[in-house]
């Protein structure tokens, strides 16, 4: 993937970069595929705001991503890869050989042509889905499963992958790219490789507007409001808080622990992510 940068032809442009596009082989997405999901804006159903900072937004319509691939033994041509507006990562579209279409997570180096299969008796290749139990240590692999036939939930953005490190009784031990180690069912299933476009993270935004596009509004200082507003707001002159940092909700923003015990996932967690 190359990454292109623009002509300064205005102050917004000046420092933006984009995707060059390259893997990309297909602009017109399947309509069958395609879901209309309406913009909440952030608001509940009576129309009051429960999360803040989204508003607007492209107009885009969703494409439903296989991550499931349940559809063991049959071959699967790539027909194209597509830009997806709704996530960072490419997808690619696959007809299976009884005609059905599906979208599926681009992994890096797959091409028009390719052929992908699933199924616990599926080859070890890119783009091939397989229980962790008949994968291979040190394999790297990507939209894996938490639970056994929920779909993949893990290692979906553009660049992610995950390390199978060992199995042992009814788990397998991955590596996060974040550097966390845990446990994994070993009927869960993953794909072999990982996300493609692993550029992405070098894209400069370049201007406000552009987050905008994505649905995000602009951020204001919780010292920059009023103390109706924020628990650190108010005071004379340029405050900075005094207090701890917090919320909205006096909640502590910073250090507070935020996990819930109760889910008790911790027990699968043998290493935590770098610090």
């Amino acid at each position: 993937m190359s990454i292109r940068k623009l002509n300064p032809r205005s102050p917004g442009v000046r420092f933006q970069t984009i995707s060059g596009f390259d893997e990309v082989t297909k602009d017109r997405p399947e309509k069958s595929l395609l879901v209309y999901i309406p913009r909440k804006g952030g608001r509940n159903n009576l129309g009051r705001m429960t999360t803040k900072r989204r508003s607007g937004g492209h107009r885009k319509l969703y494409r439903l991503v296989d991550f499931l691939r349940d559809k063991d033994g049959i071959e699967a041509r790539v027909a194209g890869i597509e830009y997806d507006p709704n996530r960072n990562a490419y997808i690619a579209l696959v007809i299976y050989k009884d005609g059905e279409k599906r979208y599926i997570l681009a992994p890096d180096g797959l091409k028009d042509g390719d052929t992908v299969v699933s199924g616990p008796s599926a080859e070890i290749r890119t783009g091939n889905c397989l229980p962790l139990s008949s994968i291979p240590d040190g394999t790297f692999v990507h939209n894996i499963e938490l639970r056994p036939g929920k779909g993949g939930q893990m290692a979906r953005s553009a660049g992610a992958y995950a390390q199978l490190m060992a199995k042992e009784g009814p788990y397998a031990t991955l590596k996060l790219g974040s550097g966390e180690v845990r446990l994994v069912d070993k009927r869960c299933r993953a794909t072999v490789g990982s996300v493609g476009n692993a550029e992405f993270e070098n894209i400069s935004i370049g201007k406000a507007g552009r987050n905008r596009w994505k649905g995000f509004r602009s951020r204001v200082r919780a010292v920059a409001m009023n103390p109706v507003d924020h628990p650190m707001g108010g005071g004379e002159g340029k405050t900075s808080g005094g207090r701890h940092p917090c919320n909205a909700s006096g909640f502590p923003a910073k250090g507070a622990k935020t996990r819930k015990r109760k889910k008790q996932s911790s027990r699968f967690i043998v290493s935590r992510r770098k610090k």
